[in-house]
């Protein structure tokens, strides 16, 4: 795409809702804002889409609140999510409108259908974004890339535009101005699958404490070993209202259960207090706690990508930090730290 509007499909950009237990995604508003900054450059309407057997209360409640033309698209055998028949529904629909781009989230049900709809529309596919920017015509997208470490500025070469968009990346919308949105239904026909799902079994509960606590207090792979994470309870245990939560890699180990897991495939938490301990800061963990009030993150890397997002930076091994740390809150030296 070389960043001309002439160059683009005449269509509108489709954010494709992302749907939960509880209705429409909050990320969903933040896509919508998304292809408000994209509609800046290359014009055209924003239209959301809902996909579902019975849609249609979602898709008004979503017109409400993100101000935006809703479609609901219906078709045999869509109660349940399915990464397979969403894209090959969306295909010859998204290809009729003429889209000028497509927006997912950044999760993995979106990162299930996305990308493979992008080779079915010959799209620009770029995953994971974060911000983007016009100048002098052409759009950048950015996203960070090396586990966080650095920064990767992509310029799209073909049209359209298949993204998917990092939770929290940007603010959610609001209503717009102007008339109430419309919603519109249209029935799909059943599309032929590769593959059938036989259950959806639930997940781990989450830890409603998690998400009620004041003080998060997270360990990471950083922690070394199992036994190192008495460290961390002894550090939560300092604060009031605190939860223990850990990230992918330490309930993966089965060091934690993953009811306290915190990340994109976890839980999405906001204490006022969020400690990081042993924590790299792949986007993958720091999407389920950025939006923290204040964050002191503990790690013997200085290069450690969870420094770019902490207000407090620790570039210390932990089981030297805590304990010093617990030493002068007054907690009797007799409790020797694991050794490491």
């Amino acid at each position: 795409m070389s960043g001309s509007r002439q160059a683009l499909p005449a269509g509108p950009i489709v954010v494709v809702a992302e749907q939960g237990p509880e209705g429409v995604a909050p990320v969903s508003l933040e896509l919508v804002s998304c292809a408000r900054a994209l509609a800046a450059g290359l014009g055209g309407e924003i239209r959301l889409a809902v996909l579902g057997e019975k849609a249609r209360p979602l898709a008004e409640e979503a017109a409400r609140r993100a101000g935006c033309p809703v479609t609901v698209v219906r078709a045999p055998g869509l109660r349940e999510f399915q990464g397979e028949a969403w894209r090959e529904i969306l295909a010859p629909l998204l290809a009729a409108w003429g889209a000028r781009a497509v927006l997912a989230a950044h999760t993995t049900s979106g990162l299930d259908w996305l990308p493979g709809l992008a080779a079915r529309l010959g799209a620009a596919c770029v995953t994971g974004v974060e911000a983007l920017a016009w100048a002098g015509g052409a759009l950048t997208l950015t996203r960070t890339t090396l586990f966080g470490k650095a920064l990767e500025a992509l310029r799209p070469e073909a049209s359209p535009l298949a993204l998917t968009v990092q939770p929290g990346a940007f603010p959610a919308a609001g209503p717009a101005e102007g008339p109430e949105p419309t919603v519109e239904q249209i029935t799909a026909e059943a599309p032929a699958l590769c593959s059938r799902l036989l259950e959806a079994p639930e997940g781990p509960a989450r830890d409603q404490a998690l998400a009620r606590a004041r003080v998060v207090v997270a360990a990471g792979r950083g922690v070394g070993r199992p036994e190192n994470l008495d460290l961390v309870r002894r550090l939560a245990a300092r604060f009031s209202g605190a939860a223990l939560a850990g990230s992918r890699p330490v309930c993966d180990l089965g060091w934690l259960g993953y009811q306290s897991q915190v990340g994109q495939t976890g839980a999405a938490v906001a204490p006022r207090l969020y400690i990081a301990c042993g924590i790299s800061g792949a986007r993958q963990h720091t999407m389920g706690m950025q939006g923290s009030g204040f964050i002191v993150a503990v790690n013997s890397d200085p290069r450690a990508a969870i420094f770019n997002l902490a207000d407090v930076c620790v570039v210390e091994d932990l089981v030297a930090f805590i304990p010093a740390f617990l030493a002068r809150c007054g907690e009797p030296e007799a409790m020797d730290p694991p050794a490491s």
